[in-house]
């Protein structure tokens, strides 16, 4: 077990250090191989594994793309417009617009738009506004990890588990809508509170030209978004939904000159969905060599509301010791027999990360976002807010989880 979990660590180091700014997958590549050659995973296994995360990896990529040519289009810099001029100079008006954008982009696009795409927009309309931009990009990361509860497209964890889970698209969204809708209010009440202050100061900004909004890509996603839930029941991968909608907002672009094919295959992100295929080789390894055997023992057998609390608590611990994709790849084989049980590990994985920088990918991507605007988040504060959020979001999304299980009958 120990060749098993110094490759892992050694994985996850190099993912959050990412020295010379080398992509994950040059690290996580590498050690899925070495967990081959030592033996501590047959080649069969490591093969299936990868086969059986291939259509989620896909369905990454494809949304990917999806959100990088839906800002090519405009959708991002209307969004954080609409914002701007919702707020009307007003700091705790434009934190409104914000929850509302990126609880929605984060479940319609994934968390990954809002933290690459929408953080930078929003920043911008904090500054255009005259307001402090902490309370309003933390908004943006805080929803890119606890507001992805809602679908099972809004988060890679989240995919992963629905292949497992036996659900239904809509049979989904429809036990975590109440969880989604408890920890966005969770969250808006505590960073009003936290941020007060930089909230107090009102201001008159400069007229600025209005942007237009982008009909036909809003349209085409809202038709993805419904292709999604429509296709599952008939048994069509969201994959396909993805592709379709990348394709249709593709088409104008090339017309116009104004996609080039490199910047779509970087886009896709292929390095990271390498890394991905890397990292589920290297954690069946680590399972398979003993941490199974202690999540399964440490597991409740039962969707009673104490097991749900434990196992989300569970999985966040994980999430914020191994990284909350690792994490869901360790605990899916032991709650996969029990809806409820894994629904509660999603909320876990996803809202849990918001305690520290490395609970998710998509924080430390964050990060970097504002490292690169020299508006480096304090980690000292990152922590305070995560210790007053996680606990609170967490609760209160379990008792409205088990409180749908009731009555859904699951």
């Amino acid at each position: 077990m120990v060749v098993a979990v110094l490759l892992l660590v050694a994985v996850l180091a190099f993912a959050v250090a990412r020295p010379f700014g080398l992509p994950e997958a040059v690290a996580a590549v590498p050690a899925a191989a070495l967990a081959v050659l030592f033996g501590l995973i047959p080649w069969g296994d490591a093969a299936g594994e990868v086969r059986e995360l291939g259509p989620t990896v896909g369905f990454l990529a494809a949304v990917l793309l999806l959100s990088y040519l839906a800002e090519a289009h405009g959708v991002f810099a209307y969004i954080g417009d609409r914002a701007a001029r919702h707020s009307r100079g007003r700091p705790k008006r434009l934190l409104g617009a914000v929850f509302a954008a990126a609880a929605l982009v984060t479940a319609a696009l994934s968390l990954d738009a809002t933290v690459v795409l929408l953080t930078p927009v929003v920043f911008t309309a904090a500054l255009r506004i005259r307001a402090r931009p902490e309370p309003h990009v933390y908004a943006c990361t805080h929803l890119a990890n606890s507001a992805s509860l809602l679908l099972p497209v809004s988060n890679l964890t989240n995919l992963l588990a629905f292949a497992a889970s036996g659900l239904g698209f809509a049979t989904f969204a429809g036990l975590m809508a109440a969880p989604w809708l408890a920890v966005v209010g969770v969250e808006y009440l505590i960073l009003r509170r936290f941020f007060a202050a930089d909230l107090a100061v009102a201001s008159d900004p400069p007229a600025a030209e209005p942007v237009g909004a982008p009909r036909y890509a809003l349209v085409v996603l809202a038709l993805t978004l419904a292709g999604f839930a429509a296709g599952q029941p008939l048994g069509v991968h969201p994959a396909f939904a993805a592709v379709a909608g990348a394709a249709a907002l593709a088409v104008p672009l090339v017309r116009a000159r104004k996609l080039a094919l490199p910047a779509a295959i970087r886009a896709a992100n292929p390095a990271f969905c390498a890394f991905v295929f890397g990292l589920g080789v290297v954690v069946l390894a680590v399972r398979e060599h003993g941490l199974g055997a202690l999540v399964d023992t440490l597991t409740p057998g039962g969707a009673s509301f104490l097991g749900l609390l434990a196992v989300a608590g569970l999985a966040a611990l994980l999430a914020n010791v191994l990284n909350n994709l690792p994490a869901t790849l360790v605990l899916l084989p032991a709650v996969q027999h029990n809806p409820g049980l894994l629904l509660a590990v999603l909320i876990g994985v996803d809202v849990g990360p918001n305690l520290t920088y490395v609970g998710s990918l998509a924080t430390l991507l964050w990060r970097q976002i504002l490292h690169a605007r020299d508006a480096a988040p304090s980690a000292s504060q990152f922590l305070r807010l995560g210790l007053l959020t996680v606990p609170a979001a967490l609760v209160a999304a379990v008792a409205a989880l088990w409180a749908g299980l009731r009555i859904a009958g699951v």
